[in-house]
């Protein structure tokens, strides 16, 4: 039996409250209490999007405009639709900012604990564990638009002021949850991109002694190195707790070619996706850990053809997740129709409203996830033409050169001007206005993708 009726791990396996075996089975809820901009079509990151639209909107339509949408999108009615796939947890991923001001550091705020209680509690009543995951730290830990960065750089592995600040949270978050048996577990930090590789062991241990010391049952479960790829810098496992892999296929990407076939020069089958998932779960095996598949999935096309290719490469993995007895989540529950297993719909008001920008991010290229750069090989050829001459060797962490320049050039570059497209889509709104496009996302105002609530549903059981 498991303390107190809490999910733990128990060898090489989780167990539920009574001591039974445990396979989490679920989904992410990217974009709700952590917004990114392929999953509701705004271009840059969170934060510069909600500046742009303060300023257009005002502060009363603003307001209801964001507590319109965190109310709407996700309730009793998607906790119930989990529920009647057969999947029974949810990662629930969440921005620092809803919890604590940059301005003033260490003073928690209520707001979020009880946006974060709507979510753990529903999914309660339907059966379903969450697992709390800070997908966004102060000083971004990672390199991307994912952690809210508005640069290249994850500084937050360089300052310890945001190391302390997230330890805060956590300690706050785990006194908050220490009683609930429905919470499986803290999933801390999203996707470290420490470039050293120094820290963020150090760091998890300090973290782990603080969430215990609060809080000794409910699992941890600690993201890789490299966005949850690489573990060598670990060391023994941590009593209780769970290592994270994240296993994104490479025709599964926005850019990813056919299934079997080609993606980025790499040929793929699904003996290179069984190769991928036991290189990244190599040290939990090694280690006899449980193994939890923290994020995967592939983007959709609209294509049938190309999208069929993509439901199989997901199966596969599924396939393999079940031999191998892992956990998994999948990415991501809800969006605006490229990865989401229920999305808004075409012709609903949010959507509508912000089409032109959403033809012009696709134009430009500006998402890392929801386009590609064909449009823009026109400024971007003669860049990696000058590095090639100039800096052939120039691998800077975490994906190399091209990733690099793409950051830079699409990511940066041109997402940061399309902030004031994105808000201008918006003037003229009223409070009244403002408080329906957020409920486009509502449940009942979206679409679902059935052809995957039917492969997840097969596999759920």
């Amino acid at each position: 039996m498991t303390v107190s009726g809490f999910v733990a791990v128990d060898g090489s396996r989780l167990v539920g409250g009574d001591g039974s075996p445990l396979v989490l089975r679920g989904l992410g809820l990217g974009g709700w209490m952590n917004m990114e901009n392929f999953i509701t079509g705004y271009p840059s990151t969170e934060s510069l999007q909600r500046k742009a639209l303060r300023r257009v909107l005002g502060d009363e339509a603003y307001e209801r405009f964001f507590d319109s949408f965190l109310t709407s999108f996700f309730t009793d009615d998607d906790a119930a639709h989990l529920a009647s796939l057969g999947l029974n947890s949810l990662r629930v991923p969440f921005n620092y900012r809803h919890f604590e001001d940059d301005d003033r550091p260490f003073e928690l705020k209520e707001s979020g604990f009880r946006r974060l209680d709507t979510v753990v509690d529903a999914c309660a009543r339907h059966g379903i564990y969450t697992i709390l995951d800070l997908h966004a730290l102060p000083g971004a830990q990672n390199q991307h638009w994912h952690s809210d960065n508005p640069t290249h750089y994850a500084q937050f592995w360089n300052h310890r002021h945001f190391q302390d600040r997230v330890v805060h949270l956590w300690e706050a978050l785990a006194d908050r949850y220490k009683t609930n048996p429905w919470v499986a577990g803290y999933n801390p930090v999203n996707e470290p991109g420490d470039a050293t590789g120094e820290v963020v062991g150090p760091f998890y241990q300090r973290l782990e002694a603080a969430i215990r010391a609060v809080d000794p049952h409910h699992v941890l479960f600690l993201d890789g190195n490299r966005y949850s790829t690489e573990f060598h810098m670990f060391g023994d496992p941590l009593p209780n707790t769970v290592y994270t892999a994240h296993d994104y296929a490479l025709p599964g990407f926005v850019d990813g070619g056919p299934y079997p076939g080609e993606s980025r020069g790499q040929y793929v089958d699904r003996a290179y996706v069984e190769k991928t998932f036991l290189a990244r779960t190599e040290f939990m095996r090694n280690t006899g850990t449980p193994i939890w598949i923290g994020e995967f999935g592939p983007v959709y096309t609209g294509d049938p053809a190309r999208d069929e290719q993509r439901y199989r490469l997901l199966e596969d993995q599924l396939t393999l997740y079940r031999e191998h007895g892992a956990s998994w989540a999948l990415w991501t529950y809800k969006d605006i129709g490229l990865q989401g297993l229920t999305y808004a719909r075409a012709d609903s008001p949010y959507l509508r409203r912000i089409a032109p920008v959403l033809k012009k991010k696709a134009r430009l290229g500006v998402d890392a996830w929801g386009s590609v750069d064909d449009g823009v090989r026109s400024v971007l050829d003669p860049i990696d033409e000058l590095f090639e001459k100039e800096f052939p060797d120039y691998a800077p962490f975490p994906w190399g050169r091209k990733r690099w320049v793409d950051v830079l050039v699409r990511h940066i570059l041109l997402a940061e001007p399309m902030a004031g497209d994105f808000a201008r889509c918006f003037e003229g709104v009223t409070p009244d206005e403002a408080a329906e496009l957020g409920a486009s996302f509502a449940f009942a105002a979206c679409d679902r993708r059935e052809p995957l609530a039917d492969l997840l549903a097969r596999y759920a059981s």
